[in-house]
């Protein structure tokens, strides 16, 4: 049983989603310089309820059911006081080395870091706020805005939390590739207003000047054939990991078009918004998940996205109703 220090909160974990990230670091023990070098607990998608304070807690209430941001930074570099805290070098991040995820029964975490859920979004969305907030970082990076016509690449979970976020916030078309059909096909239930098959055509000739293109596949040739896209002046933005630390880039075209290529970390005070997004209605985060796990069974869950490409989402519950 973990204990809370002066500020922090003891929670019991209901809900953790399995990110690629995850599966990443049990398959392959490292994502990039981040390296598994001792036993490490897997999750950082978490909600629960608080069951206990730190000396000096007040924002919660013993019962407050809360989604937890997996991020603490330090609160004091040049990165955190000026708002860009997700950039912060020492920050503690669950489920990234050598810090415990949530894969767990219970975690202590500051208590600025646990929002109040309200009743009317569950355990399960409140855990999927995390992939909702790195959507959301996504789309205000890119200036996704009333009216925009937005590319993304990957219909996983990132697409369709950029997906969902694009439309809520106004764009008119969202065109998603995917090389996987049952992808495609659920990626159109959830808002885009259309799909490319990316193992028979592009980006490039189906969605072209798009206002913003946005990277979740981390693949190479999709990052290149999404920037070539784009109108003059374009915003593409790069979210997901690609398996080489270097990438080729249409120079020409981008710097023709003044093309503005930026990376995303994270995300920084998205929370609130993903949670009043769920709670309004805007945004269903409970249908991303395609099955559930208990915690016994949390290695099951990590392999099911790829026994079954279809899977959007696999979930541990770990406690609860």
């Amino acid at each position: 049983m973990p204990v809370a220090d002066s500020r922090q909160v003891l929670v019991e974990i209901r809900s953790v989603g399995v990110c690629g990230s995850d599966v990443h670091y049990y398959e392959h023990g490292r994502i990039g310089d981040f390296v598994v070098r001792s036993p490490l607990v897997l999750g950082h998608e978490a909600s629960g309820v608080v069951i206990g304070l730190g000396s000096s807690a007040s924002r919660h209430q013993p019962g407050q059911r809360v989604a937890l941001e997996p991020g603490v930074p330090c609160r004091a570099c040049r990165e955190c006081t000026t708002g860009r805290y997700n950039l912060c070098r020492d920050i503690k991040f669950f489920a990234t080395p050598p810090v415990d995820g949530a894969l767990a029964r219970y975690v202590v975490i500051h208590e600025d870091f646990a929002f109040p859920l309200p009743d009317g979004v569950s355990d399960d969305a409140g855990a999927l706020c995390e992939p909702l907030s790195v959507g959301i970082w996504a789309c205000r990076k890119a200036g996704v805005t009333l009216g925009s016509r937005v590319a993304v690449a990957g219909a996983g979970p990132i697409g369709a939390a950029v997906t969902l976020v694009a439309r809520a916030a106004g764009a008119t078309e969202v065109i998603v590739s995917d090389p996987v059909p049952a992808r495609r096909a659920r990626i159109l239930e959830m808002g885009a207003t259309a799909t490319v098959d990316s193992t028979v055509s592009s980006l490039e000739t189906e969605a072209r000047d798009a206002d913003q293109f946005i990277d979740c596949s981390g693949a190479p040739a999709a990052v290149a054939d999404g920037i070539k896209c784009l109108r003059p002046a374009g915003v593409a933005v790069l979210v997901g990991m690609a398996p080489s630390s270097e990438l080729a880039f249409p120079v020409a075209s981008m710097q023709r078009n003044e093309i503005l290529v930026t990376g995303t970390f994270r995300y920084a005070n998205t929370y609130p918004e993903a949670i009043a997004l769920v709670a309004s209605g805007a945004i269903d985060l409970d249908s991303f998940v395609d099955a559930r796990f208990p915690l016994e069974s949390s290695e099951d869950a990590l392999r099911a996205s790829q026994r079954d490409p279809s899977i959007l989402k696999p979930l541990v519950r770990v406690s609860g109703p």
